[in-house]
């Protein structure tokens, strides 16, 4: 495979904290990181070259009057000069690679993760953090592997500077020994600051993502109840905090770089004062006087590089904690140590909790004043909570997850509606197959397509798009209203014809007409399968064979919608909510 493009499999990344992470990312492509240590040692070294040559020239050369020496060691200056761009050429090509394959293993593993966990994800994770992680994370750990190169290479130099001023004068190189680590004592309570800095204002950045998102998603709502002012004041507040923030990020970077490039320079000038006055005392020679200056003036490379390493480990260490985060995260439900065959015929599903039952094979509804009651009772029937909900006489924790997820669907609207065109949006899926619960991958016929399309009354979508089903359709399909958005995650849901289908509130954002089309068309579409409605609607309860009426989170009754409306008030307040009770009712009991 081309290392250009993505690993086939990227790995299993350690979790354990930021710094075991990036040192993961070096120890996945530790070849390519000595290969940049090699460069990068190589190309600071031979920079070193050219003060000895230059001392070499002048005392040997100049001094004594040789032309032909001086002549040799100029012309070694030249191909030193020609030898350091080889070797920073090699240097910058690997680490281009190194950075690009940590960012692309990066990506691979934070996408497979999220996947892995599916709906626990978002309950943890604001959409904003893994907008953050993908958008600047994600460049800021890639740019920590630029350490295995010219990071190690100007250790390495330090050291060979070190030793070469030892042959010329042991003050010099005690100087020089203890004035580099000085320097990274000077800059390292920056480092602190930055560090804490940057994790605040990277966590600020996530929450705004978020809520901008937010607030683009719901946009359409908004100028429906006029809060557009009320959001745009608050998001004004929170993008001031969040520049401070910046400000102060950027004050503390400042300093970082203004310190990381005037320091080197005041201790190149404190070096050289030291070796000018022992020039002129006679310890040292004119030419190692010269060396000396370019020894110390080159030395100026690996200092700075090891600042700006020091500032890439901290930025890097805090991006990485935010993936670690990502990546140190289970799903709330796995598969257990052994796992049963779910029913090969339809089946009731029983919640005990709730002591709710779904019959098999036909139409019922649950409905419920407290919307987080009902979504806990759906969660068990998806196997989203851990729970003794059976379908058959199979507990659903004994059955494998894979098969659970192709087996029972659970619509919402918050299912995620992919860019593209409308054909791929709505029939790209798994689709039950006929094999008893085995699932495949498929594209559907534009004819099913169109059938779904008008059981979910969404027809009037198609025909009003130019392009029809070939029309392009935003992420989100933020280009489309709210009850259309209802009706296309309606549709695709259909489509997938799963054994059971769990339906939340799914036409809440319709109006009567289209609500009374879909009711009747949804009953006709899953005869003989397995579906329950979540909701309070008086058009689709009236369609469901069973309704069960849950307070405080158990079934209270169980009946028809004409029955329940006749003896449960309760019931009846809750479905009537303010609507004309009688009309609602005669029409109820026709």
């Amino acid at each position: 495979m081309s290392r250009h493009v993505p690993h086939a499999d990227p790995g299993i990344p350690d979790s354990r904290g930021p710094v075991r992470y990036l040192w993961w990312l070096v120890i996945r492509q530790w070849t390519r990181a000595l290969r940049g240590a090699l460069w990068g040692s190589l190309s600071m070294c031979v920079h070193i070259a050219p003060p000895y040559l230059t001392a070499r020239a002048i005392d040997d050369g100049i001094n004594s009057g040789d032309m032909a020496t001086l002549a040799l060691w100029v012309s070694a200056v030249l191909a030193v000069g020609v030898l350091n761009a080889g070797f920073g050429l090699l240097r910058h090509r690997t680490m281009t690679f190194a950075r690009t394959d940590a960012a692309y293993r990066t990506v691979q593993v934070v996408v497979r993760q999220a996947v892995r966990l599916g709906a626990t994800l978002p309950r943890n994770v604001s959409s904003g953090e893994i907008a953050a992680v993908q958008t600047a994370d994600v460049g800021r750990i890639s740019q920590v592997m630029t350490v295995t190169g010219p990071g190690v290479g100007a250790v390495v130099a330090y050291v060979v500077v070190a030793s070469l001023l030892f042959a010329i004068s042991p003050l010099l190189a005690v100087v020089v020994l203890l004035g580099v680590p000085a320097l990274a004592l000077l800059i390292g309570p920056l480092l602190g600051r930055l560090r804490g800095a940057e994790t605040t204002y990277r966590e600020q950045q996530g929450a705004l993502t978020a809520r901008a998102g937010d607030i683009v998603s719901g946009l359409r709502v908004l100028f429906g109840i006029g809060g557009k002012a009320v959001f745009a004041e608050r998001y004004r507040g929170r993008s001031a905090a969040l520049r401070s923030d910046g400000y102060r990020v950027g004050a503390i970077t400042s300093w970082v770089e203004a310190v990381g490039a005037g320091l080197p320079i005041v201790f190149v000038g404190a070096v050289v004062w030291l070796a000018a006055r022992q020039a002129v005392d006679g310890t040292i020679t004119v030419g190692e006087m010269v060396a000396v200056y370019g020894y110390v003036a080159v030395l100026v490379l690996p200092v700075s590089a090891l600042i700006e390493s020091a500032d890439d480990i901290t930025r890097g260490i805090v991006s990485a904690r935010r993936v670690v985060r990502i990546l140190a995260m289970s799903p709330g439900i796995q598969d257990g140590p052994s796992t049963a065959d779910g029913p090969r015929e339809p089946a009731d599903m029983r919640d005990p909790e709730s002591q709710l039952t779904v019959p098999a094979g036909r139409m019922s509804a649950l409905v419920s004043s407290d919307a987080a009651e009902a979504a806990a009772i759906v969660d068990r029937l998806g196997r989203y909570t851990e729970s003794d909900t059976t379908w058959g006489d199979v507990p659903l924790s004994e059955m494998a997850l894979a098969e659970v997820r192709s087996r029972i669907l659970v619509a919402d609207q918050d299912a995620y509606l992919f860019a593209g065109t409308l054909r791929d949006g709505v029939g790209s899926g798994r689709r039950d197959d006929g094999s008893g619960g085995s699932h495949r991958d498929t594209i559907v016929s534009d004819s099913e397509i169109d059938d779904a399309l008008h059981t979910a009354s969404a027809d009037d979508i198609v025909a009003a798009l130019r392009d029809g089903l070939a029309a392009p359709i935003e992420a989100q399909a933020r280009n489309l209203s709210g009850g259309q958005q209802q009706r296309i995650r309606l549709a695709r849901a259909l489509l997938a014809q799963a054994e059971v289908l769990l339906l939340i509130e799914p036409t809440s954002a319709v109006d009567a007409l289209t609500e009374a089309a879909i009711a009747s068309r949804l009953r006709a579409a899953r005869q003989g399968r397995t579906t329950l409605v979540v909701g309070t609607s008086p058009l689709l309860l009236d369609q469901a064979d069973q309704v069960s009426y849950v307070v405080r989170g158990t079934v209270a009754a169980v009946g028809t919608h004409s029955e329940l409306l006749a003896t449960e008030p309760g019931y009846r307040a809750l479905v009537f909510r303010g609507s004309d009770e009688d009309d609602l009712l005669q029409g109820a009991v026709r």
